[in-house]
């Protein structure tokens, strides 16, 4: 048996244990981890590219935005510095923007070191509490509500095959001003028109550190390579009286250039096949797969698909990338239907040097 025919081979049974091991639990547990977790937030996808994959990048190499997948990843960053931003138009009005900075100073000699940032806006909501009226309450307002994370991450290739990587991370999720305590004006009927001395409470949870932990292997064959990463490592948060989890997830993944399997022309076309196998702490398993053709080195067509998934399961994506006097950028944007809600699309921006 040659090396192309075993290394076929490798990958198909990698591939294939990374789908079937998770599946086996899928319809025993496909109610009992919902709406288990908090901050949800923290697990939207940051950048286009991946989100286009099906957010299947654990083991695919990458650049600062690495960090919201796996740290492992930023180690062959390739450059001296990166810099990636990412606005995320998301369900209900909801804004996300991402930004992401990864630099190798000494040659890389001492690792990579990375910046993260996440804001999302929630817009403006409006704000009412109960009253003794035909509605029922009274309007009291409006609430901005937000959230921002900071990170910090690193890097490192401890050999030409395995690299390790970690973020440390610090939360702040603000759910604006709230009525505890207050007194009612009334009117002639007895029935509440509007209130008086209220008793407001600032509702916010503040510097809630979480960890991200990842591995990468690059097996030896062609460019297949392997990735593990746990996302969201954190105590349990306290909000009022009542406790939260943070939305831990664990994935296990391979992806490969499948060119390398092929005497084909793989100097100016790639073809990315990406799998991850998921377990998050409040849905069941899901497998998620993505590829990505590269064109001239230049053009990005992707598509990604999960499974099992409530309201959406297919995206898609285009990319152009472009070298110049040193200088790389890149520009990227997907697409997800997302069921009854608005279809998500995001944009993204990355240039190095």
């Amino acid at each position: 048996m040659n090396k192309r025919t075993y290394g076929l081979r490798y990958a198909t049974v990698v591939m294939l244990l990374a789908v079937l091991i998770p599946s086996l639990s899928l319809a025993q547990r496909a109610n009992a981890k919902l709406a288990q977790t908090g901050m949800k937030f923290l697990n939207v996808s940051a950048h286009a590219r991946q989100a286009a994959l099906g957010e299947a990048f654990t083991a695919a190499d990458g650049y600062s935005a690495s960090m919201f997948y796996n740290p492992a990843g930023m180690a062959r960053l390739g450059m001296f510095a990166e810099a990636s931003l990412g606005r995320v138009n998301w369900i209900a009005d909801i804004e996300h923007t991402f930004a992401s900075v990864a630099f190798a100073p000494w040659d890389g000699d001492y690792g990579v070191f990375g910046f993260t940032f996440q804001y999302v806006n929630y817009g403006e909501i409006q704000s009412t509490i109960l009253a003794n009226n035909a509605n029922g309450y009274l309007d009291v307002g409006t609430i901005k509500p937000n959230a921002t994370m900071f990170g910090l991450g690193y890097a490192r290739s401890l050999t030409d095959k395995f690299s390790i990587g970690a973020n440390v991370k610090v939360v702040t999720q603000d759910l604006g001003t709230g009525i505890t305590k207050t007194s009612y004006v009334t009117g002639t009927d007895g029935l509440a028109t509007g209130i008086k001395d209220p008793e407001q409470q600032q509702f916010k949870l503040k510097n809630v550190v979480a960890f991200d932990f990842g591995v990468m292997y690059r097996t030896g064959f062609e460019s297949l390579t392997l990735g593990m990463t746990v996302r969201n490592f954190a105590r349990e948060v306290t909000y009022q009286k009542e406790g939260f989890q943070l939305p831990l997830t664990f994935k296990l993944g391979m992806a490969m250039n499948v060119m390398d399997l092929f005497a084909i022309n793989r100097e100016t076309q790639s073809l990315l096949l990406s799998v991850d196998a998921e377990h998050p702490r409040d849905f069941p398993e899901q497998i998620r797969v993505g590829a990505e053709y590269l064109f001239l080195n230049s053009f990005a067509f992707r598509i990604g698909y999960v499974t099992p998934a409530d309201e959406y399961s297919l995206s898609y994506g285009l990319g152009f990338q472009h070298s110049l006097a040193g200088t790389k950028f890149a520009l990227d944007y997907s697409y997800t239907p997302f069921g009854v809600f608005n279809n998500v699309q995001r944009f993204s921006l990355r240039f190095g040097f």
